[in-house]
């Protein structure tokens, strides 16, 4: 029996939701926000539902458009709905921007989006996951609460329903391959 998914989720931009729930891309690039502290971000859970907001987006956010990635349904006033699932992989911090420049073609952050999470404090850098991303067979509707709101990372969800079921969203054998670009461009930080 596989283990129970946990009550957890991980804010992002509805479009990098999107990207990542179609295949489009298999990492995650977080430099934190106010509630993460003076001890800043990092990967706190290894397994968590993708939480879709708009808070903080802008179409000029994001090299995406050409892509034909659409956005995922943000929070409604009374309720929230989340329809994929993540799983670290493996995770690390990204501190030299030519590297980060390296891997332009394995996701959708506009290069201004990340100069400016790169330099967002004295400790220049950038937290990166590579996650295997799952569909969940059904959206999972839950009431929205005053907790999910604001400049944060993790939040607490409601249990999650025992009958919920995950696919991945991409074959075995894509997910290899991007896993192996990804490290090939990271070298040791992998």
């Amino acid at each position: 029996m596989p283990p129970a998914l946990p009550a957890c989720a991980f804010k992002e931009w509805s479009l990098v939701c999107g990207a990542l729930g179609e295949g489009a891309q298999s990492i995650l690039l977080r430099k934190g926000g106010i509630h993460e502290g003076k001890s800043g971000f990092w990967w706190r859970h290894p397994r968590f539902f993708l939480f879709p907001t708009h808070f903080h987006e802008q179409d000029t956010q994001f090299s995406w458009r050409s892509s034909g990635v659409q956005p995922q349904e943000a929070p409604g006033e009374s309720t929230h709905t989340v329809q994929h699932f993540a799983e670290v992989e493996f995770k690390c911090q990204v501190g030299d921007w030519e590297t980060l420049g390296r891997l332009a073609d394995q996701h959708f952050y506009a290069e201004s989006t990340l100069r400016e999470r790169f330099d967002y404090t004295a400790a220049q850098g950038i937290s990166l996951a590579f996650v295997r991303v799952y569909r969940l067979d059904q959206p999972w509707t839950f009431p929205q609460e005053p907790s999910f709101g604001g400049c944060r990372s993790w939040l607490e969800l409601p249990t999650p329903p025992a009958s919920l079921h995950l696919s991945p969203v991409l074959d075995e054998s894509t997910h290899a391959a991007r896993r192996a670009a990804l490290r090939q461009v990271l070298g040791d930080n992998a």
